[in-house]
């Protein structure tokens, strides 16, 4: 398939010093301050996931001069669950926009989300020839009553959306390949283990604790607290980002030394140097400064990346950026992005 990104728009939470307000959210301040972001963003209770992804959808379709009723593909990456269950957002985003005659895809792979939507869209534009204007959305917004933004994970967590106008035939920032790995093994983590139909949520009924996502403790549980097992995992997870990349690499007949950029997930310091180094490309190719500058917004980082990556200048015609990232599932993906 041959499409590329035409335009791009963004929505983000009021950014917050991470020194201010992590006392809000954990007694191991230093352990926080480690990981070196130094901002994140937050939004008001009032603000919903499906706020900021028409927000920064709206920027992109006017950037593009797109009427939202020629669109015919809305595809929404979220990564935290939305305002409502037995609800889809992407259809509610297609109405909120005004644009009937769009398909609308929903996507919930977690973190990846916004690097497999454009999967989706090749895959689309494949078995729909007629279909030649898409939107693709990724969002995040952290429901504060199930995770904590900063205790849960090793990642500080950002409320935000970024959103592209992709266009078939568009001859900048074309789409190349997509290479995703899966491993069911750890479908579990980060599991939210009440509301499901296994365990749904009852009326009148106190739990014993707080009903939260699980979290890195969990993890350790997984691996009955061994250290060495529970590091061997943090080392496939690094690995798999560097084998999805040179798995996409082989597919478009290039090496990762030829890639321009390589657009993480905004994971922390330790983590973005140790895969750069897996991938072989110098740490000033990536995200680093972005990612600690403005926290992890889920779904939304690629597309936020790729905005910066637009508005910057800093990325020449017919350079190639790579966009990789791990999320929940566990999924690993790649995609490859001419310039």
């Amino acid at each position: 398939m041959d499409f590329g990104l035409l335009s791009f728009g963004t929505a983000l939470g009021e950014r917050a010093a991470v020194s201010r307000i992590a006392p809000e959210y954990t007694a191991d301040v230093g352990r926080i301050l480690e990981y070196g972001y130094r901002h994140i963003h937050r939004c008001p209770p009032d603000t919903g996931i499906s706020d900021l992804a028409a927000e920064a959808a709206v920027q992109a379709l006017a950037e593009s001069g797109t009427d939202p009723a020629d669109l015919d593909l809305i595809v929404l990456a979220i990564t935290d669950i939305p305002e409502y269950l037995y609800w889809d957002p992407s259809a509610h985003l297609q109405e909120r926009l005004g644009a009937p005659r769009a398909e609308a895809v929903l996507i919930t792979q977690g973190c990846v989300g916004g690097i497999t939507c454009l999967d989706t869209v090749a895959g689309r534009f494949a078995t729909h020839p007629d279909y030649r204007r898409a939107l693709v959305v990724g969002a995040n917004r952290t429901v504060e009553a199930y995770w904590n933004r900063m205790e849960t994970h090793s990642l500080l967590f950002s409320d935000g959306a970024a959103a592209a106008v992709v266009e078939r035939g568009h001859e900048r920032r074309r789409w190349r390949v997509s290479e995703v790995l899966s491993d069911g093994r750890y479908a579990g983590f980060f599991r939210l283990e009440q509301g499901g139909s296994a365990e749904p949520f009852q009326a009148g009924r106190v739990p014993d604790e707080p009903v939260t996502v699980k979290d890195g403790w969990d993890i350790m549980e997984y691996f009955d607290y061994d250290t060495d097992a529970f590091s061997g995992f943090v080392e496939l997870m690094n690995q798999r980002c560097a084998d999805v990349v040179a798995a996409a690499c082989r597919r478009s007949g290039i090496r990762p030394s030829d890639l321009s950029r390589v657009v993480l997930l905004n994971d922390n310091a330790r983590t973005l140097q140790e895969i750069a180094k897996r991938i072989d490309v110098p740490i000033e190719r990536t995200n680093l400064h972005f990612s600690l500058e403005n926290g992890h917004f889920g779904a939304a980082d690629h597309l936020l990346n790729l905005n910066r990556l637009h508005r910057s200048g800093e990325v020449r015609p017919g350079d190639l950026v790579a966009l990789v990232g791990m999320g929940r599932g566990m999924h690993w993906a790649c995609a490859l992005i001419e310039w």
